[in-house]
């Protein structure tokens, strides 16, 4: 695959981590106001991890780097908008594999 593959999921991402964001900032009223935390949450890890996939052109394994990005962005900060949007704390349950897989793409910079 094209390692520049990666600049075009990260102007999606990009996108969707400011809209979301914006929405979280003035649209979004939950009844629970702890789940406005939540949403704060994917959105900050939503923003620096797709910052973070620019650049996964350049790494040694791009496909790894972007992969192992795009999966935390989407378990973790998806997760975490379901659970913050709709109120319920049951569809957190992917957050922890996105957390891991931010882990791995990280550490695959090592090698």
């Amino acid at each position: 695959m094209n390692p520049m593959i990666w600049h075009k999921v990260a102007a999606i991402s990009g996108v969707a981590a400011l809209g979301l964001g914006t929405y979280g900032s003035h649209g979004f009223r939950p009844k629970d106001e702890t789940f406005k935390e939540v949403w704060r949450t994917a959105s900050l890890y939503h923003l620096v991890h797709t910052a973070a996939l620019v650049g996964a052109p350049v790494a040694k394994h791009p496909n790894i780097f972007g992969g192992l990005l795009t999966a935390g962005i989407l378990a973790f900060s998806g997760s975490c908008y379901a659970t913050a949007y709709l109120e319920d704390r049951q569809y957190s349950f992917l957050a922890p594999f996105g957390g891991f897989a931010f882990i791995g793409a990280w550490a695959s910079l090592i090698f």
